[in-house]
């Protein structure tokens, strides 16, 4: 059977999956009115649809009758998919998925409750609510550990001392960065291997250990990695594979192929560009966005994994997530155009290319903004124009279109004028529409503040705009506060740190594209092995570089100059 045809009943046959006897809405900005008129409490079942325990939940918790009597006595059940509403996953992913979060009709939090929970202890849960519905430990908890914002730059001895957190949560015996849940944490991986590039032998011994560790979670059938391995050790993968874990892993194995030179690396970066184009690409171009941890829903798909291609094919294909997300493909898109230019591939970049143009034309909300998904129900969310406008940047270093970075500029000024706290405040809010929400403002969040203060940095060294360093350093005050700096793993705030105090390494290829030897110059370039990396071409008939912040000679023939901290090699041939 054809995969298109298989992939097409994967996806409908499990949609019939709708837990009976529970009558589930969405999350709207409705809900507490209705809450209030009806006096009932809200359960909200925040799931992924890729997840394994939260498919078991389903089969099990949400079947039991006593669990759908007690809900249709007392609650709104309302289940939503975390990848739908970046704004709730967000606000709760510290509960992982499926997330159960209680609240009373006014939107107060009553629990927060992580994972499965099975039959017998639900029942006693919403009992117990009804009864006394006053915030229990899981809530009450976390309200001590809330702190105010009140960040700058990192001064020294938070330094050292995030330095000594990166090192004592390392696991020795197995690598990477925890001891329960095995992954790659990406950007822990990247600092250390910036760090292996300053010569730090104990970050080398690190980096090759998880990256060799972390082969463990590639599917050697079909390519593309697993989330996570559970229990402490490499051999107990639970078996989805979303975008963000892709995208992550191949950023990660394409520059570690360039570092160091190990063959491995490299097929591990091809596994996944091969899978990315056989199960997560749309016929237009784009991504989608995840596929099936089970092959059967609710159960464990160890067994199926261990299959040949031929085998799998003939029982069916897990059921692709076919919604296509602004973030999700600027993940994608970014991540593709530096392993193809790193590891020369150069299909890689027009694929990446093409599922940018999709998202312009089918995603844009005008003036730099992108939506999330075709209608959203809230938002705009950060998330969707700070991957966009990633990825954008990143095809401008990789194709030296300049088309590209003007859209990467555009998605810069919409993230500042939408998401950017009044009055010089740190960070950037992770959407901007109050109502989704139940009970406050959408606050800022950790990975995106990260990403935002690299993105902006590396924009205003391709730019000289000041006014994106401004906006990095505002992230910054957010991520070095208490409470958000030492939030394990540490490694993507020392990897800002680090980036905000040093220019990132630049080489720029004087000649024009039209020379095949200037070309070949500006492939060369793109290998060199940093995330951290400013690469232009400057072409005379297209004018001076956006920013002319070096001086170059004029040559009879194409050359390109490396410079750092202020000084630039002889012209290289």
């Amino acid at each position: 059977m054809a995969l298109a045809m298989m992939v097409l009943l994967a996806l409908l046959l499990p949609a019939a999956r709708a837990v009976e006897g529970i009558r589930w809405q969405g999350w709207t900005d409705k809900l507490f009115v209705q809450a209030k008129t009806s006096r009932r409490l809200v359960l909200l079942d925040l799931e992924a649809v890729w997840c394994h325990w939260c498919h078991v939940m389903d089969e099990t918790t949400y079947r039991d009758p006593q669990v759908g009597e007690i809900l249709a006595r007392g609650y709104l059940a309302v289940k939503v998919d975390q990848d739908s509403r970046p704004d709730l996953s967000n606000r709760f992913e510290d509960y992982g998925w499926p997330a159960t979060i209680v609240f009373d009709s006014t939107g107060k939090e009553l629990a927060k409750l992580s994972g499965y929970i099975p039959p017998e202890r639900m029942r006693v849960l919403l009992q117990a609510f009804l009864d006394d519905p006053t915030p229990g430990p899981s809530v009450l908890n976390e309200r001590r550990r809330a702190t105010t914002i009140v960040g700058g730059p990192l001064t020294p001895q938070a330094r050292a001392q995030l330095e000594k957190d990166h090192l004592d949560h390392y696991d020795l015996e197995h690598g990477s960065w925890g001891t329960v849940h095995k992954f790659l944490a990406a950007d822990s991986a990247e600092y250390t291997m910036e760090r292996t590039a300053s010569g730090d032998a104990r970050a080398r011994q690190m980096a090759i250990q998880t990256l060799n560790a972390q082969l463990a979670l590639v599917d050697p059938v079909w390519g593309g990695v697993y989330q996570y391995s559970h229990g402490g050790v490499w051999e107990n993968p639970h078996f989805e594979k979303i975008m963000s874990i892709q995208a992550a892993n191949l950023r990660i194995y394409a520059l570690a192929s360039a570092q160091f030179k190990d063959a491995r690396y490299r097929e591990t970066a091809l596994s996944i560009a091969r899978y990315l184009k056989t199960f997560l690409t749309s016929p237009d171009g784009a991504f989608f966005t995840s596929q099936d941890a089970d092959q059967k829903q609710g159960e464990h798909a160890e067994e199926y994994f261990k299959l040949r291609d031929v085998e799998r094919r003939r029982i069916g294909v897990p059921r692709m997530d076919m919604h296509i997300y602004a973030r999700e493909n600027g993940w994608a898109i970014e991540s593709l155009a530096l392993a193809g230019g790193i590891l020369g591939e150069g299909e890689w970049i027009d694929r990446a290319s093409r599922a940018a143009d999709w998202i312009i034309a089918n995603r844009s909300l005008g003036h730099g903004g992108f939506r999330h998904d075709a209608k959203d129900a809230a938002g705009p969310y950060l998330a969707d124009t700070l991957a966009m406008g990633r990825a954008f940047l990143q095809l401008y270093a990789t194709t030296a279109d300049r088309k590209w970075l003007a859209r990467s500029e555009d998605a810069a000024r919409f993230i500042a004028g939408t998401f950017k706290g009044p009055g010089g405040a740190a960070g950037f809010a992770t959407a901007v529409n109050a109502k989704s929400s139940a009970s406050g403002l959408p606050a800022p969040q950790r990975d995106e503040n990260i990403q935002l203060s690299r993105f902006m940095n590396l924009l205003s060294h391709y730019t000289g705009n000041a006014g994106y360093r401004a906006d990095a350093d505002a992230a910054m005050r957010y991520l070095s506060a208490a409470g958000v700096a030492e939030r394990r793993p540490v490694g993507g705030v020392l990897l800002v740190d680090r980036e905000l105090r040093a220019d990132p390494a630049h080489i720029t290829v004087m000649g024009s594209k039209a020379d095949p030897h200037a070309r070949r110059l500006f492939s060369a370039a793109l290998q060199y092995a940093s995330g951290y990396l400013r690469v232009e071409f400057r072409d005379d008939t297209e004018g001076p570089l956006p920013n002319p912040d070096v001086t170059y000679p004029r040559l009879s023939k194409a050359a390109a100059f490396a410079c750092a901290s202020g000084r630039c090699s002889a012209p290289i041939f």
